[in-house]
């Protein structure tokens, strides 16, 4: 499986026709109407099921043509053609998401200052929007950067397939653009989960997305509204 269809569909439940069912998370949403994951050898996309057959046809034949990426900052191609095809749709101001996506790598060394998160009331004092049971019912692992004994910085799973697991991360407001703790917070916590989701599922394979240069694939979404992942 190339990284771009293994993104596609950690990131996606897709239906018998290859068709966007649903976003792959606890109480997943509808899902883009369009995405398109390109990687350096090859693409990927889907398209949402409601999408009328004619549109999802010329979608399909537009994508097929989409050349594998060369440099992450360039726009597909067909970008224009794509929001033309989905007229009525998608916003062409407000309808798009986009991000870059890496694999971790086979070998991953654990970091000494990130710890397990085993409880959601160890997120109480912190974060909201955590519910008992979330971890234990997929969320986990989740590992944590600490302040004062609380967790300020954490990195869970988001989305996972029978094949992989992807990284979500997530830093308290007061702690956001601080550089806390200094020197590659968020990488430690990555590669600290990944390392603890290899541990448990030793056959899964890891992703992660993040908004920096990316050594395997880079995704542009179309969605009917913003919405952060």
């Amino acid at each position: 499986m190339t990284t771009p269809e293994l993104h596609l569909q950690t990131c996606f439940v897709l239906d018998a026709d290859a068709r966007i069912a649903s976003t792959r998370e606890p109480n997943g949403t509808r899902g883009p109407l369009f995405s398109l994951v390109r990687g350096l050898s090859s693409c990927a996309w889907a398209i949402r099921q409601d999408v009328p057959a004619e549109v999802a046809l010329e979608l399909d034949r537009l994508a097929r043509d989409e050349p594998a990426l060369v440099d992450f900052r360039d726009p597909p191609i067909h970008a224009q053609r794509y929001f033309e095809a989905l007229a009525g749709r998608a916003r062409p101001r407000h309808g798009i998401a986009q991000g870059v996506a890496f694999s971790f790598p086979e070998v991953i060394a654990e970091s000494d200052d990130v710890v397990v998160v085993s409880s959601e009331s160890q997120l109480e004092r912190n974060f909201r929007g955590w519910i008992p049971g979330e971890i234990a019912a997929g969320r986990g692992p989740v590992v944590a950067i600490v302040d004062s004994g609380f967790p300020v910085s954490v990195c869970f799973c988001a989305r996972r397939s029978d094949s992989a697991a992807e990284a979500g991360l997530e830093t308290a407001e007061p702690y956001r653009r601080r550089g806390f703790p200094p020197n590659s917070s968020g990488t430690r916590r990555q590669f600290s989960w990944g390392a603890s989701r290899r541990l448990r599922c030793p056959s899964s394979r890891h992703r992660h997305r993040a908004p920096v240069a990316p050594p395997c694939s880079a995704l542009r979404r179309m969605r009917e509204r913003p919405r952060a992942l």
